[in-house]
């Protein structure tokens, strides 16, 4: 009796666990399914789980679109956040390890400083930040759209809550063969703080290129789009084209894909060991 309950439990939970997978699938099957549809599949009122004809075209039409420039868009956005990612990861963890390791007397206080910028509403410095990097003339700049976000506070706090559970003894090896912080982090830390490193980046990577509203603001010139920006283009005052919004989605979403299923398992375990649950 007991092993019947035990069967009809891991059944249900297969049974659950698949359900919640359609559900999780359901948006992308509606990105492909329209993505590839003629506009008048997807406005149709007799649903159909797949158009008659798919229109791969819509795919070329994407590109060959003189109006957005969707491929200049990409590039933006994969510059913007590879750059972000690198430099978020350079300047949080070194200031994460400062905080873990370095003596100081008003680390604490720099710390909490730190976290007390996370409360402040984005939307509190978004006009001081925009009026400083129109004075520096970086409008409709790569340098615009890149340095005011490279800093995140966050970032700061996994990686110091991590390198305060890092081995000191991997250290005290370090400074007994003579090496300073600067080495110590660089050629010790940060080898073996893989996992920290991958979660963090990814969670920026998502970020960064999911980000919509700073590269609307600063990219001014169609040059300087970034792929939120150029999907916003599709839907406006006067027209929606739908298939091509739906299969511009689905290629925006492919580096994101790329990027969250290679480093998935690295998600997992820098989240545990970064100690942010302590």
């Amino acid at each position: 009796m007991h092993d019947a309950w035990v069967k009809a439990g891991r059944a249900l939970r297969v049974a659950l666990l698949i359900a919640l997978a359609l559900l999780f699938l359901i948006p992308f099957y509606l990105l492909l399914r329209n993505g590839l549809a003629a506009e008048q599949d997807i406005t149709a009122p007799d649903w159909t789980f797949f158009p008659s004809t798919l229109r791969w075209s819509n795919v070329t039409e994407l590109f060959e679109d003189s109006t957005v420039p969707m491929a200049r868009a990409l590039y933006n956005s994969a510059v913007i956040a590879v750059l972000t990612t690198l430099g978020t990861l350079l300047l949080a963890s070194l200031a994460g390890y400062g905080l873990a390791r370095i003596p100081y007397r008003h680390a604490d206080r720099v710390f909490y400083a730190i976290l007390a910028t996370m409360t402040v509403p984005a939307a509190v410095t978004f006009v001081p930040s925009f009026v400083l990097v129109s004075s520096l003339g970086w409008v409709s700049t790569l340098r615009g759209l890149i340095v005011p976000t490279l800093f995140s506070a966050f970032a700061c706090f996994v990686f110091r809550q991590y390198f305060l559970g890092f081995p000191r003894e991997l250290e005290d090896a370090a400074r007994v063969d003579g090496l300073g912080h600067w080495r110590t982090y660089w050629l010790v830390v940060v080898p073996n703080s893989r996992p920290v490193f991958a979660a963090v980046g990814t969670i920026v990577f998502i970020g960064a290129w999911n980000s919509f509203l700073w590269p609307l603001v600063i990219g001014q010139d169609r040059d300087a789009w970034t792929v939120q920006v150029a999907l916003s283009s599709f839907s406006t005052s006067q027209v929606v084209r739908l298939h091509e919004l739906f299969v511009a989605a689905a290629v925006s979403i492919v580096p994101l894909l790329v990027v969250f299923l290679f480093f998935q398992r690295w998600i997992v375990a820098g989240v545990e060991r970064s100690g942010i649950d302590e």
